[in-house]
Parts: C-alpha cells; sequence; structure tokens
C-alpha cells in the first residue's frame, strides 16, 4: 500500500501545476496545450482532492456522479497500463480499489511519481468549489504553481446556458438569483462566487507560486502568453515546445474514452480537441444578458470584479 504522507518525500515530488477557473473557461483546451510541453503531463479531470480518502471519493462519485471518476480511471489506465481500453479500464477501477484505505492526497503523489520527471498539468474545475478543497491541495503540494485561468463571465455564462445540462449545472450550484418571481437561473452568481473563492484562495499562496491570464488572451496571442507561462513555471521555452503546444489534439486524453470512462473533459474539447485560431472580440459589462428575459444586467459586484481583473 501507499506510505503515509512525510514532507520530504512530497517535496521530491515534481510539484503539479494546478489551473484555477470556473467551468466552460477555456480549461480544456488550454490544460491540453500546456500538457503538451515536453516537460508537462496534461491530464483529464482527476478530481481527486474532492475527498480526504479514496473511500471518501469512492462513495461520492458513485450513481449518477460516476462521471466524475471518468478522468481518473482513464489516466490510471494509460499510466499502468499503456493504453485506454475496457480492459485496462476494468485494471484501473482495481487499481483504484486496492488504495480504498489510502489518502486521496498519497494516490495523487503516486501519480506524479509516476509521470516524473514531467510535471502533472490539472483543471478539475471542481476544485474552486470549495476552500477546503484548495487547502488540501496547498497542503499536499505546498509548492504547486497556480495558474488562474479567467473568461469573461458573459461568454463564460453563455458557454454554461449552452451546453447541454447547463441550466440543471447551475440550479445545483445555486447560481441563482432569488430576487425575482420564480427565481431565476442566472450563472453569473456562481461565477462570482468561484472567482472569490479562487482569490480568497491565492491570498496564502505566494506572488511568485500563481500568475493569472484571460482565457481569451491566451487564444488569441497564444505565442506571447504560452511564452509568459512557460518562463513562469521553469520551462524551457523554444520553437520545438511551442509547435508542441500548439498541437493539444495530439494528447492521448484528447478524445472521448472507452465505454464507462469515456468523458474526464469537456464533452466539445473530446469532439474537436485542435486549437484554431478564431480571434476572441471583447465583451461588453453593460447592457442585459442573453440567458435572462427581464432585461437584466451584471450585478455592481460582479461589474466590480471584472474591472478588477483587467476587463474593462
Amino acid at each position: 500500500m501507499l506510505g503515509p504522507i512525510h514532507p520530504q518525500r512530497t517535496m521530491n515530488v515534481p510539484q503539479p501545476v494546478f489551473i484555477l477557473a470556473s467551468p466552460r473557461s477555456f480549461t480544456s483546451l488550454i490544460c491540453a496545450m500546456l500538457g503538451q510541453h515536453p516537460e508537462t503531463y496534461g491530464v483529464p479531470e482527476l478530481n481527486l482532492f474532492v475527498a480526504e480518502t479514496m473511500d471518501q471519493l469512492l462513495r461520492r462519485f458513485k450513481g449518477l456522479r460516476q462521471f466524475m471518476l471518468h478522468g481518473l480511471l482513464r489516466t490510471v489506465a494509460q499510466l499502468y497500463g499503456g493504453e485506454q481500453t475496457m480492459l485496462s479500464i476494468d485494471m484501473a477501477h482495481r487499481w483504484i480499489g486496492r488504495y480504498r484505505t489510502a489518502t486521496t492526497a498519497e494516490v495523487y503523489q503516486e501519480l506524479c511519481r509516476k509521470v516524473a520527471p514531467l510535471r502533472i498539468v490539472d483543471k478539475s474545475p471542481v476544485y474552486c468549489s470549495n476552500p477546503q478543497i484548495l487547502l488540501r491541495l496547498q497542503r499536499t503540494f505546498p509548492e504547486a504553481h497556480y495558474l488562474y485561468l479567467v473568461r469573461h463571465p458573459r461568454t463564460q455564462g453563455q458557454s454554461v446556458m449552452k451546453v447541454k445540462g447547463g441550466a440543471v449545472v447551475a440550479a445545483l450550484a445555486d447560481s441563482v438569483d432569488y430576487s425575482t418571481q420564480p427565481p431565476t437561473i442566472d450563472p453569473q452568481y456562481a461565477w462570482y462566487k468561484m472567482q472569490r473563492i479562487i482569490l480568497d484562495f491565492l491570498g496564502t499562496v505566494p506572488p511568485e507560486k500563481q500568475l493569472r491570464v484571460r482565457g481569451e488572451d491566451v487564444l488569441n496571442d497564444p505565442a506571447a502568453q504560452f511564452e509568459l507561462i512557460c518562463r513562469w513555471l521553469g520551462l524551457t521555452w523554444s520553437e520545438d515546445a511551442f509547435e508542441q503546444i500548439l498541437q493539444p489534439e495530439n494528447s492521448t486524453y484528447a478524445c472521448p474514452g472507452p465505454y464507462g470512462a469515456h468523458l474526464g473533459n469537456d464533452p466539445n474539447f473530446l469532439k474537436s480537441p485542435g486549437y484554431r485560431y478564431r480571434g476572441i472580440d471583447p465583451s461588453d459589462l453593460a447592457g442585459p444578458l442573453p440567458w435572462r428575459k427581464d432585461g437584466t444586467g451584471f450585478t455592481p459586484e460582479v461589474i466590480r470584479l471584472c474591472r478588477e481583473l483587467g476587463y474593462p
């Protein structure tokens, strides 16, 4: 079995890069792109730190929530079975079951050791839904880097409401305006809550271990933005590295997985994982929101925070 966590042993494990962001913030694409750098290893959504122990995690992610394990199953299948097939997914289930009494921190460290000397790049959005989850990350990996990825709440909200089941997910996240009758599902509320959780957490992280970028800027000018990110992380920056970054479709996880673990990432990304420059126009903070029927716009708190994050 995996042993207990020792601080010195933890420090010897390659420290991950955690992408902190709201869902639908270009996380799948940007994580896959950064994960194609020859010194990193991009993974699907591992979701490991949602619970303290593996037993708690497996109890939480059962039934309708079983899809939350798909990223972990695919990663284990690939790393320990060399492929992602129904047989290797069965093996991954047994592998996870063998560590049921371990902590999620111990399992994550084992994955880090498996890919060493590469560094894991993980973008599980659920981490940003609860401050306790982020503290669990920090406690396990005191030298981790945090890439804070922001997307304008107008286009982020449109993306949430457009995706299949998005309104239900927003409602479950309590992204609701209760001042109307009946209450109105409005993704700006979840966007705001998640940014506040991220910013409060980053207040405890050394400045050199965090970097904030706007997703629109990264996709509009990948050369400049990924050079900034790579140099911040201490990764080699070269023309060859950038060429690999521009090919996220080459990731072994950039496609649907086998039956029983077909997700692990945004379904739209899995269907079309390549990077294509299309130019993202600036969004406006003023005016009614397209997902509301009452003509209401952003709340003053959302507008104020957006401006703090660099959106005019």
